[in-house]
């Protein structure tokens, strides 16, 4: 009879640890009044895959959330509705659109996955478009982990710009330290499209390939042909 209820005991122990995620009190406060989604945001970042607890989404199922938001807002729509233009007023060169995560002691959380690579809890989207005489900007920076985000605009003439570049810093960011229940800054290596003008720097965080590639030198392109015409 001992024998039975031993077993029946370890039995429910183990269901529990496969069917509950290995919260802690710290990760518990940052969740309370979060969505379903944002709580398994906060898991993905922060939770310990111990073994026969129940596993955190996975990186690819991270991404995938984060395409989810991407595709649930016409960004470009929303771009041109911000800025006050027609996309006919804009038609000097195609419209141009960077984005990527964002790194920085300003972003809540950071994670290296098992590709090596890094992803964060805050995601930019950034449109710029072309008319005649000026450059209009239109970016959006939202959170994964909570319902906060950011939106700027901002528009140049042609003529104040100095540069359009690219840069590739390492910058201090946060990444949860499961061992110590805590946050700590580690390096992370952040690309980012510059606009720059006298006295300021415009940035845009970007994941680069092809097509960034040859947007921007289209862009440096047109700028020359401004400058020079």
């Amino acid at each position: 009879m001992m024998w039975i209820i031993l077993i029946a005991i370890v039995g429910l122990y183990l269901w529990y640890r496969m069917t509950h995620y290995k919260d802690t009190k710290w990760m518990k406060e940052r969740m309370e009044g979060r969505s379903d989604e944002q709580k398994a945001v906060i898991r993905y970042f922060c939770n310990e895959t111990g073994c026969l607890w129940k596993k955190p989404i996975t990186d690819e199922e991270y991404e995938e959330l984060v395409i989810g938001h991407l595709n649930s807002v016409d960004f470009k729509a929303k771009a041109l509705s911000k800025i006050g233009l027609d996309e006919d007023q804009v038609k000097e060169i195609e419209p141009v659109h960077f984005e990527g995560f964002q790194y920085g002691d300003d972003v809540r959380f950071a994670r290296r996955g098992k590709d090596g690579k890094y992803r964060s809890s805050q995601y930019q989207v950034s449109w710029i478009f072309f008319s005649d005489t000026q450059v209009y900007v239109y970016q959006n920076t939202f959170n994964m982990d909570e319902d906060g985000k950011k939106e700027r605009t901002e528009e140049y003439f042609y003529k104040d710009i100095t540069n359009f570049s690219t840069t590739s810093d390492t910058v201090e960011t946060p990444e949860y330290d499961v061992k110590n229940d805590k946050t700590v800054l580690v390096n992370v290596d952040s690309n980012r499209f510059v606009i720059t003008v006298p006295g300021d720097r415009f940035y845009c965080s970007l994941e680069q390939n092809d097509y960034t590639e040859r947007a921007i030198q289209g862009m440096k392109a047109k700028l020359r042909e401004k400058k020079n015409g």
